[in-house]
């Protein structure tokens, strides 16, 4: 079995015995987007065919997002795409993007902790946060007793959900970002990676 067993949000958290809150998280960080960034982002937004599917979703409308702001993070962090994530034979599978530590081995190790996970779906996002709080699961068990926050990404490319697993307890947060407002999308992607760096120098030292 995959995690695209998991076909909504209230599944998943009854199988695992998770309590689900809600409250807005985010305190969004702002991020300087480059001007090279805007203007192939408009290009595409203009004459691409940008959200035919969740692969064109992936490619044309999260990763160049995720990869933006990662850029920033490079020296602690690898970002995964479509690697085989495995806990167990109910919680194993493919999330679109796994955000990783990178390995003091090299950039083809693929190391943890894990501290985001992201999943694309067209317009179905009951189904993509069943699917993508798995994976969060996932995560946390296989980060074992480091005790890492683990982060949530559901999108459709337009709008952006975000949550976050603590212990047993996942938040959605409320308030929903979207591409229409650039600089705010920005800060909360933004957000997140610092709340994983900041974990990362917390738990791993450098001198490690």
């Amino acid at each position: 079995m995959s995690f695209s067993q998991y076909q909504n949000l209230g599944e998943t958290i009854q199988a695992f015995q998770i309590r689900y809150t809600e409250a807005n998280f985010i305190q969004e960080v702002a991020f300087p987007i480059s001007d090279y960034f805007r203007q192939d982002w408009d290009l595409m937004l203009e004459e691409g065919v940008v959200d035919n599917s969740e692969f064109a979703i992936c490619q044309n409308l999260i990763y160049p997002v995720l990869k933006e702001v990662w850029k920033a993070y490079r020296s602690k962090f690898l970002l995964w795409t479509q690697k085989f994530f495995n806990y167990n034979a109910s919680l194993s599978g493919f999330p679109e993007y796994i955000l990783a530590r990178r390995s003091p081995l090299g950039k083809v190790v693929f190391d943890k902790p894990y501290f985001i996970l992201v999943e694309a779906k067209q317009d179905n996002f009951d189904a993509g946060w069943g699917q993508c709080l798995a994976e969060m699961i996932a995560a946390q068990q296989l980060n074992g007793e480091l005790n890492i926050t683990v982060y949530g990404i559901v999108s459709n490319g337009d709008v952006w959900q975000f949550g976050k697993l603590e212990d047993s307890i996942f938040t959605h947060n409320k308030t929903f970002y979207t591409i229409q407002a650039l600089e705010q999308l920005f800060s909360a992607v933004n957000y997140l990676f610092q709340q994983c760096e900041i974990q990362l120098d917390q738990k791993i030292p450098l001198s490690i």
